[in-house]
């Protein structure tokens, strides 16, 4: 599959910008000057699977001159179609249970928890690479593509509703506590509203015109069938 002037420019761009910024988000996380690694693992996953993201690109662009990245290429597409979303999802997940359900945040607040969570999300990952694969191999694209729209949709339905719940839980006061223990909790419902939210805006920019296209593409393939 050769690539057009258009696409080789979007992919060059993304790997420019993707692979040095998270590269170095890695980097503050390991070496603690953010959060560190307990506090940061879902956003070092996240990183390690936009790099992933990176090097699929990369293959793609040398499709143009070796054939042999091909099957490279179709494996790690679902880090892109699957990897990132989920880990967007976690976070968010992760954002409301600290704001909506503290307890059960302190619960499973312990690195091993969060190792189990990553753990099953990678497996997910690493399902989703395969099945990407194995259809795109066989020229299944009718199945590829439903497939994609139920994860996306899926996973914008989980955000969606950490969103609104998070956003109704900063709405909420709470009239018998300090002012000032009430502002810092207020300040913390903000700052993960603020996560969720972008992270939400973030993953409909990018998925976006692949909806679009995926929608397209099977209304299509619908009215040739019915005509």
């Amino acid at each position: 599959m050769l690539l057009g002037s258009f696409e080789i420019c979007m992919f060059s761009i993304n790997i420019l910008f993707g692979l040095p910024i998270n590269s170095y988000i890695l980097w503050l996380i390991v070496t603690g000057t953010g959060g560190g690694v307990a506090s940061d693992f879902f956003n070092f996953n996240l990183s390690v699977c936009e790099i992933g993201i990176c090097l699929d690109l990369t293959c793609f662009l040398l499709l143009n001159w070796l054939s042999f990245f091909g099957l490279i290429a179709l494996l790690f597409q679902g880090l892109l179609l699957a990897g990132r979303p989920l880990f967007q999802c976690v976070i968010c997940v992760e954002r409301y249970l600290a704001v909506v359900h503290p307890v059960t945040f302190l619960k499973y607040k312990p690195l091993r928890y969060r190792v189990i969570c990553c753990t099953a999300a990678w497996i997910i990952t690493l399902g989703s690479c395969l099945f990407c694969m194995f259809m795109l191999m066989l020229y299944n694209t009718n199945g590829h593509t439903w497939v994609f729209l139920v994860q996306f949709f899926l996973f914008f339905s989980i955000q969606l509703f950490c969103l609104v719940a998070v956003l109704r839980a900063l709405k909420q006061s709470g009239p018998g506590e300090r002012r000032r223990a009430r502002d810092e909790e207020n300040h913390m419902k903000r700052r993960a509203f603020n996560l969720i939210l972008i992270t939400t805006v973030n993953m409909v920019i990018a998925y976006g015109p692949l909806i679009i296209s995926a929608v397209f593409i099977l209304l299509t393939k619908e009215y040739k069938l019915i005509s």
